[in-house]
């Protein structure tokens, strides 16, 4: 998937979650900007990641972020790579270990949220267009140094272990309520 084919995807997203569906207009703005796969390009760039879940959908493997002291799904910078389904499963290998991970390509899930400050790096958004893998909790799953913990968390207990709109919206889509 390049950029246009991402375009093309966006203009047909449908989603029954009003504060996703007014992100696909800023999404369709920010790829008309030359450097938006640049973690560089400010206020915001690109990113891609992966909602994996287990094949009877019960499940979600996440990981507990180091630097945002938060459990999020497996996802990073595109660095300048336009293929954001390529860089959403080599985000979700390199982060959980897990090397068989597929999609079908199609966006899943599109959020935009702040980035706080570093001391070498101002505050930013981070556009992230999801995507939707499955895989087995019998494959072995391993912690990356940008991570302090990676786990399967039940979707019926999800909200105990965060509060991120967000990813609570995806497990909304995956249960079926929206």
């Amino acid at each position: 998937m390049d950029r246009g084919l991402l375009l093309d995807q966006l203009a047909t997203y449908c989603t029954s979650f009003p504060e996703e569906a007014a992100y696909v207009v800023r999404f369709e703005d920010l790829l008309r900007e030359a450097p938006c796969f640049e973690r560089t390009h400010l206020p915001g760039h690109l990113t891609g990641s992966l909602w994996i879940v287990n094949p009877e959908r019960t499940e979600t493997l996440l990981v507990h972020h180091v630097k945002l002291n938060k459990w999020v799904q497996p996802g990073g910078h595109a660095d300048g790579d336009e293929n954001v389904v390529r860089v959403a499963l080599r985000e979700g290998e390199e982060e959980t270990g897990l090397l068989h991970l597929h999609t079908d390509g199609q966006i899943f899930d599109l959020d935009i949220h702040p980035i706080p400050a570093r001391a070498d790096f101002p505050a930013h958004l981070h556009f992230d267009v999801r995507f939707l893998a499955v895989a087995s909790p019998s494959e072995k799953i391993m912690v990356s140094e940008e991570s302090h913990d990676v786990r399967w968390i039940p979707l019926a207990s999800l909200a105990n272990w965060t509060t991120e709109r967000s990813v609570l919206r995806m497990k909304d889509k995956i249960v079926g309520h929206g």
